[in-house]
């Protein structure tokens, strides 16, 4: 903040809105694509598609803009991607705070170093939180899950990668960048 002494013009209205927008943005493109994807549109493989979206952008955004995905929000995406997958409430809000909060903590490394890093540190992230989901799913329900569905969003998660994170990159150098703002 700058702190010379003088007449500074207040932000207007479309500038405050148009701030806010920018920071929505990474929470609200993850939760409109989350409902798109859960439409009954015969894509192969949906359900574990949707886990995959989500968790890649959490994972994303909370490496390069956490302070546009708070634990909060990461904690609704996932409630209502539990409440979508029809699954045990609270399993994918547990795995995407888990994936949060691991990105946060290698924030610092990962945003200095290339992408392959960036995406072998996702692939194993990915691993871990299929096989808590899977754990977790199978602990609740209280039988022994196929491990099927968990290693196709596990292949679709770190496959996909690459490709969501190129758009999400154009989002975050381009509509979502707050020093954009008008």
């Amino acid at each position: 903040m700058d702190k010379k002494p003088g007449i500074r013009p207040r932000l207007g209205l479309w500038h405050q809105m148009d701030v806010v927008s920018r920071h929505a943005l990474p929470a609200a493109q993850t939760i409109i694509v989350l409902l798109l994807l859960s439409a009954p549109i015969g894509i192969p493989g949906q359900a574990q598609i949707q886990s995959a979206w989500a968790m890649a952008c959490v994972y994303f955004w909370s490496l390069y803009r956490p302070a546009a995905l708070p634990a909060l929000l990461v904690f609704a995406i996932g409630l209502l991607l539990d409440l979508i997958a029809q699954g045990p409430v609270g399993v994918g809000v547990l795995v995407l705070l888990l994936i949060h909060a691991v990105a946060l903590k290698f924030r610092r490394a990962l945003t200095r170093s290339g992408f392959g890093l960036v995406w072998l540190v996702f692939i194993g992230v990915a691993a871990s939180a299929t096989a808590a989901e899977w754990l977790l799913t199978s602990f609740l329900t209280w039988h022994l899950m196929p491990p099927g569905p968990g290693l196709m969003e596990f292949a679709i998660a770190a496959g996909l990668y690459p490709s969501i994170a190129f758009y999400l990159i154009l989002l975050h150098r381009g509509p979502a960048a707050p020093e954009r703002a008008a």
